[in-house]
């Protein structure tokens, strides 16, 4: 299942050339910090962070910038398991679900001398709906493990001997078999349960198509180096998807890689990327991959890699990859929801929807919890399910899901918004911390005595006045109280008082509340 490079992300550039994407956690975990050895109950996630969503009959699984959470009646109430021992404070990178057991990949930011940079932290997976965990460390080479066998061959390769840029973006499962995907590893594959590791041979970028009585004379790895002179784009993997016991596609930075006998010792696969078909995917890096089965057609969420003439969009395709058509042109497309004819395509412009394989699309409005008022107010939507009449969208805002009774979009919304209690009347935080005003919106939290005027105002380093964000405004009655009784919340678009998106750097904010004593905060804009 697509984690969706999750989901709020910051961006990074490694030495391929190609733009990848770093996952960045809340600020936060729900729940008491001193019971947080075991699963928090809650009526809301424990993260506002969505990166992807899994429903199994009632029950709702979320991969989310911190831990998962689980809800087994439909959104009614939720149990988190962000800060337990299975978890920690980890960012999940992947989920998935196969046979009753549910499976969650783990990352976070690691310091190094080259700065910091993603690690992934190893796999864990439940077989009785998080009672318990098994936790798998991150599958890693031994110095040793520089030569893979594929049929007649003997390949020579960089062994991955560190969790560093080796992170799990997608896995899928045939009978007996998990399979991951993940930048420096490639793709690779366990019969045991994540006991133990196989490389999975995919063809190198000079190659459209490898079977195992194949003559190789290829060295296997990503990148330029004392062995390789040329990148290997499509060895760097990213999405996968099964679709029956023996047909897997592998999505990789160098195309959308196909193969129909996924269960022998050594598969055989063929390629599609944007220059070796007459009809060709948008562009190579192959973020997600989803398949509609009421139709026989793939999905791909298709981004601009290294090539000139390579563009985002989503492509498709009605007969295995032979062919594909291109449409949502320039939108960077993260995942995918599919019920029967309704595909629902989360991107950074929104959570577009079609009914007609990709002709017309259409978007929510105003996505407003009927009840309360609490709004998502990002256009950045990571991820997306069906559930019935249920839909799930998630964000980097929140979680929203859509009872919809009428037509497309029509219907009762409930807002699933988590923050942090107050620790007094007088504290006051803001999230996320650090804050990207191009993907996130920041919630600044606080106390009122009942309703009294609020002014907020945001200043730079220097203490000049950079925006005020609301001025002698009544706060703290009802509309305005979002999780009451711990506070009300207020919003910055990160914009100044010209709506310019403000630099890079430090800012702080002030809240004056009635006659009250100001209170002050600080925020970390990095875009």
């Amino acid at each position: 299942m697509k984690k969706n490079l999750l989901f709020s992300f910051s961006i990074i550039i490694f030495s391929t050339g190609i733009l990848f994407p770093q996952i960045k956690p809340e600020s936060f975990i729900l729940g008491n910090k001193n019971e947080m050895d075991k699963p928090a109950l809650s009526s809301t996630p424990s993260s506002n962070s969505i990166t992807d969503i899994i429903t199994v009959g009632d029950t709702v699984w979320l991969g989310m910038g911190t831990g998962v959470s689980l809800s087994t009646d439909r959104g009614a109430t939720w149990t988190n398991f962000a800060g337990t021992p299975a978890f920690g404070s980890e960012s999940i990178s992947a989920i998935g679900y196969y046979k009753g057991t549910f499976w969650a990949a783990t990352a976070h930011d690691e310091n190094t001398s080259q700065g910091s940079v993603q690690a992934g932290s190893g796999l864990r997976y439940t077989t009785d709906a998080g009672k318990n965990w098994t936790t798998i460390p991150q599958p890693v080479d031994k110095e040793s493990d520089s030569i893979t066998t594929y049929g007649i061959n003997q390949i020579h390769g960089l062994p991955v001997t560190v969790a560093e840029q080796n992170v799990i973006f997608d896995m899928t499962f045939t009978p007996g078999t998990i399979w991951i995907a993940s930048f420096a590893a490639g793709v690779r594959r366990s019969t045991d349960m994540g006991k133990t590791w196989q490389r999975v041979i995919l063809p190198p970028d000079t190659l459209n198509s490898i079977k195992p009585s194949d003559t190789l004379n290829i060295y296997y790895t990503p990148v330029k180096g004392k062995s390789s002179d040329v990148n290997n784009y499509n060895l760097e993997g990213f999405s996968i998807i099964a679709i029956n016991d023996s047909t897997i596609y592998a999505g990789t930075a160098g195309g959308i890689n196909l193969t129909t006998n996924a269960n022998s010792q050594y598969p055989s696969w063929t390629k599609f990327n944007h220059t070796n078909e007459n009809n060709p995917i948008s562009g190579n890096w192959v973020v997600a991959l989803r398949y509609n089965y009421s139709d026989n057609t793939i999905w791909a969420g298709t981004w601009k890699a290294a090539g000139e003439n390579e563009f985002y969009a989503v492509s498709f395709s009605k007969d295995g990859g032979v062919n594909w058509q291109t449409t949502l042109d320039q939108q960077k497309v993260y995942n995918f929801g599919i019920s029967s004819n309704q595909i629902i395509a989360p991107s950074d412009a929104g959570a577009f929807r079609t009914s007609d394989n990709g002709k017309d699309w259409i978007l929510p409005t105003t996505i407003t919890d009927a009840s309360n008022g609490v709004s998502i107010l990002t256009q950045s939507f990571y991820a997306a399910a069906f559930q019935g009449n249920y839909i799930w969208l998630g964000s980097g805002d929140g979680l929203a899901r859509l009872d919809e009774t009428g037509g497309m979009w029509q219907g009762k919304w409930n807002v699933y918004f988590a923050s942090q209690p107050l620790a007094s009347s007088t504290d006051s935080y803001a999230y996320p911390n650090p804050f990207n005003p191009r993907t996130d919106i920041l919630k600044i939290k606080y106390s009122t005595n009942g309703s009294e005027p609020v002014t907020i105002r945001i200043f730079n380093f220097s203490m000049q006045i950079v925006k005020t964000i609301i001025e002698n405004t009544n706060r703290g009655n009802p509309t305005h109280v979002i999780d009451s009784p711990s506070g009300t919340i207020d919003y910055w678009d990160g914009t100044d008082q010209a709506g310019n998106i403000v630099p890079n750097g430090v800012y702080f904010y002030r809240v004056d509340v009635g006659s009250q004593k100001p209170v002050y905060g600080k925020i970390l804009v990095i875009q």
